[in-house]
Order: structure tokens, then sequence, then C-alpha cells
């Protein structure tokens, strides 16, 4: 693919990157990242780019895969931020063995979330941590509203069991 060719057949596709992109992540800067890092792999691989009969498709493609990594490294982030940024119940003049508490239970969410099911675990991430909509879940995921419903349902009841059954009966 010639540099003519990449200005006509890519560049014009730019803006509807970003805003896939920006509906996927919700951040603009980091949707700016994946459209240049989508442009670069595009003229990195310019030789074979003859090849693809829908050009544009690939693109979203590449910017979908792209925002999706995003997320995960994201998610990375906050599950391992999860136990200091989390604070429930937390207040200047909690006792230590409060906190101790609390950060234990915390924890053991943590740990919790992360034997759930992708679907269910990312759902929960989402909604709980990230604060995401039903409907933004949906689109980011690729799930119809009542699945993103579902899911949460069943990784928050999950979730609630097992921490019910630790605390009340030392069961894990």
């Amino acid at each position: 693919m010639s540099l003519e060719a990449f200005k006509s057949r890519v560049l014009p596709v730019k803006n509807k990157l970003y805003r896939f992109a920006y509906r996927l992540l919700g951040d603009d800067s980091e949707a700016q990242d994946v459209v240049q890092e989508v442009l670069i792999k595009v003229w990195d691989r310019h030789d074979t780019m003859d090849e693809l009969e829908n050009m544009e498709a690939w693109c979203m493609r590449v910017t979908r895969n792209l925002s999706y990594d995003k997320l995960k490294s994201r998610q990375r982030r906050m599950t391992d931020s999860f136990e200091e940024g989390f604070d429930i119940g937390a207040t200047d003049d909690a006792t230590p063995y409060k906190s101790a508490e609390t950060k234990d239970t915390m924890r053991m969410i943590r740990k919790l979330m992360e034997r759930l099911p992708d679907k269910q675990r990312h759902v929960m991430q989402l909604r709980d941590i990230e604060g995401y909509s039903y409907k933004e879940i949906g689109d980011i995921l690729e799930l119809d509203m009542s699945q993103v419903k579902v899911n949460l349902f069943r990784a928050r009841k999950q979730i609630r069991e097992h921490l019910i059954n630790t605390t009340e009966y030392g069961l894990q």
C-alpha cells in the first residue's frame, strides 16, 4: 500500500475508529492512543494491506481488540489497587481491628472475583468497581442487557454466599 492509498483508504475512517474506541473505553486520551496504535499497525503492514477486501472492517476489529486490551490492563491495575482504593465504611476513627477486618474482607472478595467465570468477573468489575451502566457494559462486552444483569446477579450471589459461609460458619 502506498502513502496515497493509506491516505485515501485509512485516514478517512480515523474518526470512526476514535468514536468506537471512545465508546468502549470512555476515555479521550486512551481512545486517541488506540487509534494511533491502529494507524501504526496498518502502516507497519502496508505491504500486505492490499490483500484485504474491507480495510475499514479490519481497522475496526483491531480497534476493538486494542480497546479490550486497554480495559483488561485497566482491570489489572484496579484489581492490584482494589484493597487500597475500596473503603467500605472506613472512617477516621475506625479501630485497628475494624480496619484489618475490612482489609481482609476486601482481599477475600478480590480472590473470589478471580475465581468467577470470565463473563461474571468482567461484568462485576465493570459495574461494581468501574461504575459503568448496564448499557455500557453490554456495549463493551458485546452482551445484551439481560445477559449483563444475569451475569452480575450470579456473580454477586456467588460472592455473597461464599462470604456468608466463611464469616458465619468458617467454611472456605
